[in-house]
């Protein structure tokens, strides 16, 4: 299991129940992951245009008591909070790491 595949279950897990993102590497291990399992459990899966529809989407899923989240690159996410500051939903963020070539030991 991937680290965002562990995070996905460890929300569903939580009680998450609504799931509405925009599919941007790296974080495409969640939304996949989360359509699979989501529907299993009773939950609703919906990709959203865009980051802040994504979240819109989140925020009134929320609104109705339901344990919503979404999920994007850094960027994404800046956009998509942007749209408001109040939220009772959970934004997740995942940022790639890049490798520092292996250094040549003697």
């Amino acid at each position: 299991m991937k680290g965002n595949e562990a995070f996905a279950e460890s929300c569903l897990r939580a009680g998450c129940r609504f799931f509405s993102g925009y599919p941007i590497t790296p974080q495409n291990e969640i939304p996949e992951y989360l359509a699979r399992r989501l529907p299993e459990m009773g939950g609703a899966f919906v990709q959203g245009e865009s980051e802040v529809a994504s979240i819109n989407m989140v925020y009134g899923s929320a609104g109705t008591g339901t344990r919503a989240m979404t999920s994007s690159s850094s960027c994404g996410i800046r956009s998509a909070v942007s749209s408001s500051r109040r939220s009772p939903s959970l934004p997740a963020s995942t940022c790639s790491s890049v490798r520092p070539a292996a250094a040549r030991v003697r």
